[in-house]
């Protein structure tokens, strides 16, 4: 996780948070945890009627246009959540329920976006999970030709399927 120096000390990049509504309670339990460890949440919240489908849309795109480093989502399993994010040009993102699938979410894939689930994972454990992600880095070596492989796939699709108008903008 990148940290930026300033005049005062060492801050820690922005993380953005985004759950539907059967995430917003683990929500606020990782924004706390976040915040305790210095972090800036860019919190996603969710509005009453927004499917987890648009939560995920908002953040992968901040994610993936704004220079994000990271983001966390939450849903009842994680599943939906990683679905849509991963139709975001250049997200990957990873659902995980333990910390070993966590790091190597991060260390093995480069993936940017976390998806939790709220029904499947109590909130301490959530916790350690969110924990162990940030505390692992993309590892490189043979994982850097895999994460090239993925990318490659990602643009070789998008170029045979444009967006159209509607969705381009």
């Amino acid at each position: 996780m990148t940290d930026t120096s300033t005049s005062t000390g060492t801050r820690k990049a922005p993380i953005a948070l985004g759950p539907d509504d059967a995430g917003a309670a683990l929500k606020e339990v990782i924004k706390t945890y976040l915040e305790e460890r210095g972090y800036t949440v860019n919190d996603y919240g969710n509005e009453a009627d927004d499917d987890y489908p648009d939560v995920a849309y908002r953040l992968a795109k901040d994610v993936a246009e704004q220079g994000l480093e990271r983001g966390i989502l939450i849903c009842g399993t994680g599943i939906g959540m990683a679905i849509t994010a991963n139709k975001v040009a250049g997200v990957r993102a990873a659902q995980a329920h333990d910390t070993y699938s966590a790091q190597r979410a991060r260390k093995s894939n480069n993936a940017q976006i976390l998806a939790l689930g709220s029904r499947v994972v109590a909130a301490e454990l959530a916790q350690e999970i969110v924990g162990a992600w940030l505390a692992s880095e993309f590892e490189g070596g043979n994982s850097s030709r895999k994460v090239s492989k993925m990318e490659q796939i990602d643009r070789d699709e998008r170029s045979k399927n444009p967006p159209s108008e509607s969705e381009a903008g």
